[in-house]
């Protein structure tokens, strides 16, 4: 029977898996399965802040942490998509480079009219963006809005969002929440692993405790990958040679002023090997550079995200970061499964780190058998999280294979058709003559539904040739009116919803019944 679950490490991931588990199993009642995590209280965790997908919301719902509390505590501001610059063309280049994946769906109404066949025809008018035409997120965050009002319910709002947040503070809110929830804090440092006949965990040592023994060990301890990398020797699948970025440098900017807007996206600027992160939080950005070591060395990275920063960086330390891309075909082995880091990374693009995270921890409280047979559930694991880690692959890919540039080595190679897998490739040829429909879509295997390649597809200004098919697109009338009316109601939200910095500030004066004022 499972009666003890340890997770190995702390950190986001380790402690994102404690609470939701914990309140998921109902770990406080009696009988139930206890829940234990263990961290170094030597490792740090990175906190360079950090980008989420909107599912962070349910998550952080399904444990019961207010959105007023993580606001407050994590110094979160609120996203509603991502900015991108220079992706298609480089920095004065004539035509436009810039474009949005906004998180609210295309418009569609219940009569089942799909804008996005209307648009390629020209319905929208001309050079009309897909994401202007089709949402009304691009102008209300353009007009620098919020995706909410003060009083709109929490984890609600007229607007689809995330946030942006300091991943240590966001840690530390976790692991108060995790032990409020029951969760067993243990300090002390992982050495060895203790196996038996079988090849299973049956211990994990640490020189404070002594070893430390469960039915159930989750693996946390990002890129070490301490328990399923080194003990248990599953291999990590590295796909440079799709994904080319390796690298990140980082510097946190204070802003100029305490009452410096704070931008309602992720700005991600292009640049010659890579691609830059620009993230609002309440008292500073988080920018960072992410990029390629084959096209670019650490010293030039590092001035070119100094360069990005302009005066503000001045006297301010960078963070070299390098880091694996790829992911563990096998992250559940025996009795451990790997969460996070330690099951892989597919670089920073599109906040999808903590959206692994959260689908793991989902699928373990959800698959789990009680009966301490792991055998089944494991095999279903593997096989979703593989699917899921394949289907990132592709989407992100997308982001760079479409790019007109070809001023630098870096994006001649992300075009090359070697690099590109050929899921994607056959994709790509089938969207030439149709858009991307939701058949197209496994939608227990994709963390980015239709609308999100959509967006990316055509920001990208990639060309879908609808003549052939014409004929079949009659309401030309009714969309013409939808993409009025979109333009009207976003006029009409730009002037009701407040600005993020505004809005932050709102939801910091209130008090929560038995918390200090922060």
């Amino acid at each position: 029977m499972l009666r003890n679950i340890l997770i190995a490490g702390g950190g986001t991931a380790g402690w994102l898996c404690a609470c939701y588990l914990a309140r998921t199993l109902n770990s406080r009642a009696p009988g139930s399965v206890r829940i234990a995590l263990v961290e170094s209280p030597t490792i740090g965790i990175l906190g360079v802040g950090e980008g989420t997908f909107p599912s962070i919301r349910g998550a952080l719902s399904q444990i019961g942490i207010s959105e007023s509390r993580f606001i407050r505590e994590t110094g979160a501001t609120f996203k509603q998509g991502i900015d991108f610059v220079d992706w298609v063309r480089p920095a004065g280049s004539a035509g436009r480079s810039r474009y949005m994946h906004p998180f609210n769906l295309p418009s569609a109404r219940v009569d089942g009219l799909e804008l996005l066949p209307y648009w390629l025809l020209g319905e929208a008018g001309e050079d009309v963006p897909f994401a202007d035409a089709v949402t009304m997120q691009k102008r209300v965050t353009d007009a620098g809005r919020a995706p909410k009002r003060a009083t709109d319910p929490e984890y609600q709002g007229p607007m689809n969002y995330a946030y942006h947040f300091d991943a240590a503070r966001f840690a530390a809110l976790l692991a108060a929440e995790g032990r409020a929830l029951g969760v067993n804090h243990h300090l002390a440092t992982i050495t060895g692993v203790s196996q038996d006949e079988t090849g299973a965990i049956s211990a994990v040592v640490t020189d404070e405790l002594g070893s430390l023994h469960a039915d159930l060990y989750i693996d946390c301890t990002g890129m070490r990958a301490a328990l399923i990398g080194k003990a248990l020797g599953q291999p990590f699948k590295q796909v440079s040679d799709v994904l080319f970025v390796d690298r990140a440098v980082a510097i946190q900017v204070p802003y100029a002023q305490a009452d410096s807007p704070i931008p309602s996206t992720t700005i991600s600027t292009a640049h010659a090997a890579g691609w830059s992160w620009d993230i609002g939080l309440q008292e500073r950005r988080g920018i960072g550079y992410a990029y390629s070591s084959r096209h670019s060395s650490d010293d030039a990275a590092e001035a070119v995200l100094r360069a990005y920063i302009g005066a503000a960086a001045d006297g301010l330390n960078a963070r070299r970061l390098p880091f694996e891309t790829g992911y563990r075909p096998v992250q559940w082995k025996h009795n451990c499964v790997a969460i996070g880091l330690s099951a892989g990374f597919l670089e920073p693009l599109e906040s999808t780190g903590i959206g692994l995270i959260e689908m793991a921890t989902y699928l373990v409280a959800h698959l789990l058998p009680m009966d301490g047979h792991f055998e089944r559930a494991a095999a279903n694991f593997n096989q979703m999280m593989s699917q899921r880690y394949t289907r990132i692959i592709d989407f992100l890919k997308l982001h760079y294979c479409l790019s007109q540039r070809r001023d630098n080595d870096f994006w001649i190679d992300n075009t090359d058709p070697a690099s590109i897998p050929d899921s994607l490739l056959d994709r790509l040829i089938e969207w030439r003559h149709r858009p991307p429909h939701r058949l197209d879509f496994i939608t227990d295997l994709e963390m980015f539904m239709p609308a999100s390649w959509q967006f990316i597809l055509y920001g990208m200004e990639f060309r879908t040739d609808l003549t052939a098919s014409r004929s079949r697109y009659t309401d030309t009338t009714a969309a013409r009116r939808e993409f009025d009316m979109l333009r009207t109601v976003s006029a009409h939200a730009v002037k009701d919803l407040p600005t993020n910095r505004d809005l932050i500030s709102a939801i910091r004066a209130v008090q929560e019944p038995g918390m200090a004022a922060a």
